[in-house]
């Protein structure tokens, strides 16, 4: 008895969730503040791009490049059918 109860009133959560989730998404009141934060979007994009500090770049000629390819040593390579040959 008391495992069905626990299971019903879960069942009622669940539905009362669900329910007042899509009743608040779909109200008016809802709709009304999204369009005005829509479109009031631009306009913050505009003050907060203008409050941005731009700083210097200091990053000019910072990487060094390296030709070392004349100084690795090439790596002899040994491939397994002539390893056994040379014991034979």
């Amino acid at each position: 008895m008391l495992k069905e109860l626990k299971s019903f009133f879960y069942l009622i959560f669940i539905f009362f969730f669900f329910f007042l989730s899509i009743k608040y998404y779909f109200s008016d009141e809802y709709e009304k503040k999204s369009n005005r934060k829509f479109s009031n979007l631009d306009e913050d994009l505009t003050l907060y791009s203008n409050k941005l500090k731009i700083l210097k770049n200091d990053t000019n000629n910072i990487i060094q490049y390296i030709d070392d390819n004349d100084k690795k040593k090439k790596k002899k390579i040994y491939h397994f059918w002539n390893l056994l040959k040379k014991n034979d």
